[in-house]
């Protein structure tokens, strides 16, 4: 099998999933075990996910382009903070500062918010997201 190309924005990625895992003081296993289950997804090895959390990059300036990728990246950080059945208040604070750093209206960023946290916890996946979305 063909290593997976990992790219900034994808080591960006899992930089902030790991940060959003950490926002709550509460790092569970079950967040531990999210966050390598995203990685095995997007055919990243443990070892590969190992050095991206022990060599961060600065990825303040990375962030997804396309609607899709937006919404795919907001979707696993949604699934990690409900990786513990909690919504933290600071989990929630985190999740409308990336929702707004990845460019939606400010007017927007709790109902978006909102509705993240409600389609994971009721088992939504991304397709149907995006879908719902678009249409």
């Amino acid at each position: 099998m063909e290593p997976i190309q990992i790219t900034e924005n994808l080591k960006a990625h899992f930089l902030r999933l790991y940060q959003m895992a950490i926002c709550d003081d509460d790092f569970s296993a079950l967040e531990l075990k999210m966050l390598y289950k995203c990685a095995e997804e997007r055919g990243i090895s443990p070892k590969n996910l190992d050095e991206i959390l022990l060599n961060p990059i600065n990825f303040k300036s990375l962030v997804p382009q396309t609607i899709e990728e937006k919404v795919d990246y907001l979707y696993d950080l949604t699934i990690m903070i409900w990786a513990d059945g909690v919504v933290s208040p600071n989990e929630y604070s985190a999740m409308e500062k990336y929702v707004l750093m990845f460019g939606f209206l400010e007017e927007n960023v709790k109902a978006i918010v909102d509705y993240l946290i409600t389609s994971v916890k009721t088992g939504k996946n991304k397709t149907d997201i995006l879908y719902e979305l678009k249409n």
